[in-house]
């Protein structure tokens, strides 16, 4: 190889490295700023919800983080017979269609909210993989579900 050449490679590595350096502290930047919002979701904590003689109607249950917006999420619960006749995410882990988006293992939140529903009661197992985001999820409705025992 040439002196030219070599110079020419020596560059391409350079510039190659540089940019890998600006990826990664991009990275860690978007890391450190979103830290206290994925510590806000990790903390949540979710009351008991009597899953029983709910009031009929429908109601819209939302958890919107004080540090970061990135797991907001709002969901729609219709209440018939007393009991959970649907749920429906408004906002959150939906796909460009508005259906439930994929998360780890292939589950979505529907997933979640029939474990809620089914043992009534919101202490059930998070995806792994997509724990802030269930319990982001969890806690928009629970927040639902307050309203449909409070009438």
């Amino acid at each position: 190889m040439s002196k030219p050449e070599k110079r020419k490679v020596k560059k391409m590595w350079i510039v190659l490295l540089i940019i890998i350096a600006v990826i990664g502290v991009g990275l860690m930047g978007a890391l450190l700023a979103d830290a206290p919002g994925r510590r806000e979701a990790g903390e949540l904590v979710f009351s008991d919800v009597r899953f029983k003689n709910l009031v009929d109607g429908t109601y819209v249950g939302e958890f919107k983080g004080e540090k970061s917006h990135l797991r907001d999420a709002k969901v729609e619960v219709t209440i018939s017979g007393g009991e959970i006749a649907n749920v429906t995410i408004l906002k959150g882990a939906v796909d460009k269609e508005g259906k439930p988006a994929k998360l780890t293992g292939g589950q979505d939140i529907d997933d979640l909210f029939n474990a809620a529903i089914q043992t009534q009661t919101l202490q059930v197992d998070v995806i792994s993989g997509a724990t802030l985001t269930s319990k982001a999820h969890l806690k928009a409705l629970e927040n639902a579900l307050k309203q449909a025992q409070e009438k």
